[in-house]
């Protein structure tokens, strides 16, 4: 199996563009399924999620292809299938995205329930609750959710928590849904604007993404658009880790500096010095960060999917950290990893109590998931002898030539 071999490696130097973002990607993807004509996306970064769920369109009916790097053109035109199979919906939760534009454009969409996930469980009831409440008939049976519905209409819909996908599923399916759909409570990650401004290319009229209450007046029909894909925020939020870990001097690329101030907010409070430059961020750091404390929440709160790397960092750090852990029940799985490299970390249900140590020591370990992964790399890069991290499949998930771009700045981290 392939493994990522990590050497101590600081200082890091240089400069690193940051790619499109997974976590906008998927729902454009899937939100091309609304129109009949071709949608041309750019700075797609072409990870393994993002291959599945191109798989899972094409399985539908539609035609992808590659342009470019970084460039793909979908046709949604000859869509002919209502099902998206089990085989393609359990290697990624974010398949279920195609069952809100599927119903709204055909009137029908049948899927695979989604599998659990590494990090906790994600439960679909708020999906089906939104498409319910938009008149669409819901039903299960032998591992498969079947939604009908002739037209669906507008509605009021509340959801009992800021469910990023769910707030992207109604929202995809109320573009096309007779009259107004108001979404109250809804996730206001910069992702959901970005497939809110995608959507009104295509001719739809949502207003409010952004916010926690988002207004979508239904249209007849949506035509193709051509649409840049977000940077990815965690990316270059776990490069400025890279950074601020090895004492190093780096500057990340193709930003949206306000996507990332809670980030940049706790690592300036750690000591490290956060600057904007013409191309984006310069990140450098003292010889020691100080501790922390990080609790995670819906944006714009401290994102999740950043408290594993920011664990990494505040394990060396002065003094000691407390992180709580308030979006997903299950992910402090990096936690024993973390600790076979002399982490100092004690875990009591959602908190977890880091005591920097001087020096982490490299070892065998595996990432147990696609940010447990990524924090590993840094671990592995200020920790003395070799850090060999397997099950790598989940850092591809989310981070493209994630070895080439470390090398870059200088880092000994090589796949084999």
């Amino acid at each position: 199996m392939p493994r990522i071999i990590v050497e101590n490696s600081s200082p890091l130097r240089g400069t690193v563009r940051i790619s499109g973002a997974k976590n906008a990607v998927l729902p454009i993807i899937a939100a091309s399924l609304l129109s009949n004509d071709k949608c041309i996306l750019d700075d797609v970064p072409m990870l393994d999620d993002v291959e599945v769920m191109c798989e899972v369109l094409v399985s539908l009916g539609a035609d992808i292809k590659r342009i470019s790097s970084g460039r793909i053109e979908v046709n949604s035109r000859d869509i002919d299938n209502y099902e998206a199979p089990y085989e393609l919906v359990r290697r990624m939760r974010a398949s279920f995205l195609v069952i809100g534009p599927m119903l709204a454009r055909m009137g029908e969409a049948r899927i695979s329930l989604p599998g659990g996930c590494a990090i906790g469980t994600r439960p679909i009831d708020l999906h089906l609750k939104g498409f319910s409440a938009m008149g669409a008939e819901i039903n299960f049976g032998h591992g498969y959710i079947e939604a009908r519905a002739d037209r669906l209409r507008g509605e009021r819909i509340y959801l009992d928590f800021p469910s990023v996908g769910a707030t992207e599923n109604i929202m995809m399916a109320a573009a096309l849904a007779d009259g107004r759909t108001v979404i109250e409570n809804a996730a206001e990650e910069p992702e959901i604007v970005d497939l809110a401004n995608f959507i009104n290319k295509m001719g739809g009229n949502v207003k409010g993404a952004g916010t926690d209450t988002i207004k979508i007046e239904g249209v007849d029909e949506l035509t193709g658009a051509n649409h840049t894909v977000i940077p990815d925020r965690i990316e270059a939020g776990t490069y400025m880790v890279a950074g601020a870990i090895t004492n190093g001097d780096i500057i990340v690329e193709n930003i949206v500096t306000n996507h990332l101030m809670p980030v940049i907010a706790k690592l300036r409070e750690a000591g490290v010095f956060v600057e904007e430059v013409p191309s984006g961020l310069r990140v450098y750091a003292p010889e020691r960060v100080n501790s922390i404390d990080i609790k995670t929440l819906p944006y714009p709160g401290f994102p999740t999917d950043m408290q594993a790397q920011m664990m990494a960092l505040t394990s060396v750090a002065q003094g000691t950290s407390v992180f709580i852990e308030t979006v997903f029940d299950n992910r402090f799985m990096h936690v024993n990893e973390l600790r076979r490299m002399g982490a100092n970390i004690k875990i009591d249900g959602r908190s977890a109590v880091i005591q920097g140590v001087p020096k982490l020591t490299g070892a065998r370990v595996k990432a147990t998931d696609l940010r447990a992964g990524a924090a590993l790399i840094l671990a592995g890069l200020v920790a003395d002898g070799i850090t060999e991290i397997n099950e790598t499949h989940h850092i591809d998930r989310g981070y493209i030539d994630i070895e080439k771009k470390f090398q870059n700045l200088g880092a000994k981290v090589y796949r084999i």
